[in-house]
């Protein structure tokens, strides 16, 4: 059988783009489909993963079996294995009766395992045995039963540093990713950018019976410059926003900018964080922590100059002298409290008095600022205070508070057990 045309695939799975990074890995699908080789497709989240099991289904002669799509990081822990492999009855609590599981239903088809990375380490043993020779045990069985599917994985993680870390087995990695398949983030793929708002706001006017959003040549070359942390899920949310909420149809940069948000977690622009120094991260996540501890360390050094001023250790003179304030600045007098009617030891907030010039400084009474202390901030107040944010932000609700996070609803769970949140 002839290998299908690439843009006839894109025109039958509704994919959007002519990046030579995306037609390289849809020929590697169409290439690998009519084999029974495992497939392991990698990509950051939003990318359009599911995409291509079904490309690679489609094309394979197990395209009139069952296809079964399943998302790892969904099944609770103490459930998945009865998920992918079955139950007899009575094998737990709950098991009223037989089940079958998703390798049994889907034999002679294809099965593919959505953020296959998040699966315990005990069913990615099980999965090994699948995957090597066809057998599994239900759970609370001891019979050993066959069975012949396909499966094609798919993850966001960086596998290799999951295996180093040992949340992944090495052994199932390399069984997985007999044929890999990267998906480009939709920032390598900027020329492909308008033509997917285009595709975006036509589905959209078409949906609702309006005039279809036009963006300008400078809103055009913003959205190539955005990084896009969501990919296409993100384009497309932010595409459906404005045709909804704007009036008018023509979209200028003025307008998009609204739109793109640049405070939220993990939503950074292309321009906060340098190229050079962003390829030493391994996701957003590492740049945020990064960008926080920046953040932090200028603001301890801003205290520490604070510090030395008001305890007299230092004159804004000097700090001028040595560039730590631009010479075109003016520096601002010490902060000076009135100590004659104190009644205690320790300053009193009603007794600071607005900063005097610095003609009058010698006339005031200067109290010794305490000893300063430098604030830390771990990697855990990080992501327990990132954690916070999102479940405020989406009211509690931990799935979209998890799809904000770019992690999935397990790790979500299992990091508000960590940190005591259940009660946000």
């Amino acid at each position: 059988m002839a290998k299908p045309d690439i843009q006839q695939v894109k025109q039958r799975f509704g994919i959007i783009g002519n990046s030579p990074d995306l037609n390289r890995a849809i020929d590697i699908a169409l290439q690998v489909a009519p084999t029974d080789m495992s497939v392991l497709v990698t990509g950051e989240s939003g990318v359009g993963k599911e995409n291509f099991p079904q490309i690679i289904h489609q094309f394979s002669h197990r395209k009139h079996g069952t296809y079964i799509a399943v998302n790892c990081g969904s099944i609770p822990e103490g459930t998945i294995d009865s998920e992918l492999f079955g139950h007899e009855k009575g094998s737990f609590t709950g098991a009223t009766g037989e089940r079958k599981g998703y390798f049994e239903v889907a034999n002679g088809g294809t099965l593919f395992l959505d953020e296959v990375g998040e699966l315990p380490l005990s069913t990615q043993a099980r999965l090994l045995r699948v995957l090597e020779t066809g057998e599994f045990i239900k759970v609370g069985s001891s019979k050993v039963e066959k069975t012949d599917v396909r499966v094609v994985a798919a993850t966001n993680l960086d596998m290799i540093s999951a295996t180093r870390n040992g949340k992944f087995r090495e052994d199932l990695y390399y069984r997985l990713n007999t044929v890999p398949i990267r998906i480009p983030a939709l920032r390598d793929r900027k020329d492909d950018i308008p033509l997917l708002f285009r595709k975006f706001a036509s589905d959209c006017a078409e949906k609702y019976n309006m005039p279809p959003v036009v963006l300008t040549d400078s809103a055009k070359q913003m959205l190539k410059d955005y990084y896009w942390p969501g990919n296409i899920r993100q384009l497309k949310n932010i595409t459906e926003q404005i045709s909804i909420i704007e009036q008018t149809r023509d979209i200028t940069s003025e307008i998009l900018k609204l739109y793109l948000p640049a405070n939220e977690v993990g939503l950074i622009p292309v321009g906060s964080v340098n190229t050079n120094e962003s390829k030493n991260f391994n996701n957003e996540r590492e740049i945020l922590y990064q960008v926080l501890f920046d953040m932090r360390k200028d603001m301890n050094e801003l205290k520490k100059i604070v510090h030395n001023i008001v305890a007299g250790k230092i004159t804004p003179s000097d700090i001028i002298a040595s560039s730590a304030i631009a010479p075109n600045d003016k520096p601002l007098a010490p902060m000076v409290v009135n100590t004659s009617d104190r009644s205690t030891d320790y300053p009193i907030k009603e007794d600071i008095h607005p900063i005097l010039p610095s003609s009058d400084i010698a006339d005031a009474d200067v109290i010794e600022a305490p000893e300063y202390e430098e604030e830390t901030l771990s990697l855990q107040d990080v992501e327990k205070d990132m954690i916070i944010k999102a479940l405020e932000r989406h009211h509690g609700k931990r799935k979209n508070a998890a799809q904000d996070l770019k992690i999935s609803e397990r790790t979500l769970y299992r990091k508000i057990k960590e940190y005591n949140l259940e009660n946000l």
